[in-house]
């Protein structure tokens, strides 16, 4: 492939990095533009989404016939990595998640109703969403076949019953998608459902309380009792939900990773700033040989990680599945992420651990990239399996 960027993409990376310069990182100085869970107040939000939507920079994942920019994978590869270099970008320019891959499969498979009534408010940032698949022990998660939340046919409609939890953005959401068991098949056994949060037969347990700063909605523990959903609101068709799944996660998985390299990348540039001006023993800190093992080894383990996402992003439009290709950018940039921000900390020192920078909340946040949409051991499994099926054929160029 051709790693350079169009003129076109170019202009929008720019476009995009100096309206995040320019309008967002100054926001994360002032705590009154924080909410109480650490992410962008809902009323700044929406007033640098004005902004957004008036500079042409909104959704760019989606089609322009739908308000959005119509990139490809590679084009959000480049910008997404933009927006995340303020730590609260992304949602910013609708291209969070789990909006964002909530969006991604509703346009491919919706029908046009679908589309009209639950992807569209989505997509024109009138409300959030949410989609909720795992499960407590001992329900389904990284292995779906475990899935315990069931849907039956009673008078016409899907009545469902079960528990979810750790769904993020359940909290805030009014458009959401369960996953549930329509039968015993192995394959064709699951479903998916969409509803809206004011119908009746559901409920929010609690927001549990995590590690690190929050989603919109946080991560909420819900039940379901007796939820009831017409034919009209099954996406795709009952038995295709692990399909459903499979087709959400594969891009979503790697839009993390777009975004993540991102918030990398500006955590050295904090750390660049203090470490080539702050004096230790008679020399910058920069000019240190063993800061700048650090530095180097983690510039390079993002570049790695930069060339496996946009490899993926490639492939993808190329309409290869990548699945070896994403895990590959998942595990890499999720470590990427940590080793990054926990260097960026270490240089910094005391003034790392403290709130007076956004590396401490990087620190935190950091932590969930090796577990959310598929631990790295999960990745792992997935690359050896292709490994195993094969063979030379895995180390193989293009497509």
């Amino acid at each position: 492939m051709d790693f350079s960027l169009s003129p076109e993409l170019q202009d929008i990376r720019n476009r995009v990095r100096d309206f995040v310069n320019r309008e967002i990182i100054p926001l994360e100085a002032d705590r009154a533009n924080f909410d109480d869970h650490e992410n962008i107040a809902q009323a700044v939000l929406e007033r640098v989404r004005t902004k957004v939507k008036a500079a042409g920079l909104w959704a760019p994942q989606m089609p322009k016939a739908r308000g959005g920019m119509g990139l490809n994978a590679v084009g959000c590869a480049a910008i997404y990595e933009e927006m995340n270099k303020s730590i609260f970008g992304p949602v910013c320019f609708n291209a969070a998640a789990p909006d964002d891959g909530n969006m991604r499969l509703l346009e491919r498979v919706g029908t046009p109703a679908q589309k009209d009534w639950w992807l569209q408010p989505v997509v024109d940032g009138k409300v959030h969403s949410a989609f909720a698949m795992t499960e407590p022990m001992p329900g389904g998660g990284s292995d779906p076949t475990q899935m315990l939340t069931r849907a039956e046919r009673v008078g016409g409609k899907w009545v469902i019953h079960g528990r979810k939890w750790f769904i993020t953005g359940a909290g805030s959401a009014k458009h959401l998608m369960v996953i549930a068991r329509t039968s015993d098949d192995t394959r064709k056994g699951l479903s998916a459902f969409l509803f809206h949060a004011d119908q009746p037969g559901w409920r929010i347990l609690r927001r549990i309380p995590i590690m690190g700063p929050e989603e919109h909605g946080g991560h909420c523990e819900i039940e379901f009792e007796g939820l009831e959903v017409e034919d009209a609101n099954v996406l795709m068709n009952i038995g295709d939900g692990l399909k459903a799944t499979q087709i959400r996660l594969g891009i979503a998985r790697l839009t993390h990773c777009m975004r993540w390299l991102g918030l990398a990348q500006r955590a050295m540039d904090i750390a660049k700033g203090y470490v080539i001006e702050r004096q230790n023993f008679g020399q910058k800190l920069s000019q240190h040989e063993g800061v700048q093992w650090l530095l180097g080894d983690a510039a390079m383990q993002i570049e790695v990680g930069r060339l496996l996402t946009m490899r993926a992003a490639w492939r993808l439009d190329q309409g290869d599945f990548a699945k070896a290709d994403v895990s590959m950018a998942k595990i890499q940039v999720a470590d990427t992420l940590h080793k990054a921000v926990d260097t960026a900390l270490q240089l910094m020192g005391a003034l790392g651990y403290s709130k007076d920078t956004p590396v401490e909340w990087m620190y935190r946040y950091a932590r969930q990239a090796r577990l959310v949409d598929g631990a790295s051991e999960v990745h792992r499994m997935v690359l050896a399996t292709h490994y195993l099926d094969e063979g030379e054929h895995f180390w193989r160029w293009g497509v």
